[in-house]
């Protein structure tokens, strides 16, 4: 992560949060894409997907062998996104669990 050798004017946690509020206020899936697009480089929003990508097949407990042959992540990654799964902050977890929820109503949905 990125130091900073001068203390900046605001915090960076004050920082944080106002972009987590930036997130959370976009409206749909298309203000999202365009916010993450602006917001991050090209690498960084391959690395984000590349992290998203693992996820529900960790969830299903495949080895991570199996998870790299299907999505080309690599095992680095992988292990990285695993770690966070089992002792993070509960993110990765809640974020798979709403969106298993919203799949779900959307196929029930007429």
């Amino acid at each position: 992560m990125k130091r900073r050798a001068i203390d900046p004017e605001t915090p960076s946690e004050s920082v944080e949060r106002s972009l987590c509020e930036a997130l959370l206020a976009l409206r749909d899936v298309d203000e999202m894409q365009a916010f993450l697009h602006d917001l991050c480089t090209p690498a960084e929003l391959e690395a984000l997907v590349d992290r998203w990508r693992v996820v529900p097949y960790l969830l299903e407990e495949l080895s991570y062998r199996e998870i790299h042959e299907r999505t080309g992540v690599s095992i680095t990654t992988i292990g990285r996104v695993a770690r966070f799964l089992n002792q993070g902050n509960g993110g990765y977890l809640a974020a798979a669990a709403r969106a298993a929820r919203k799949r779900k109503l959307a196929k029930v949905s007429p």
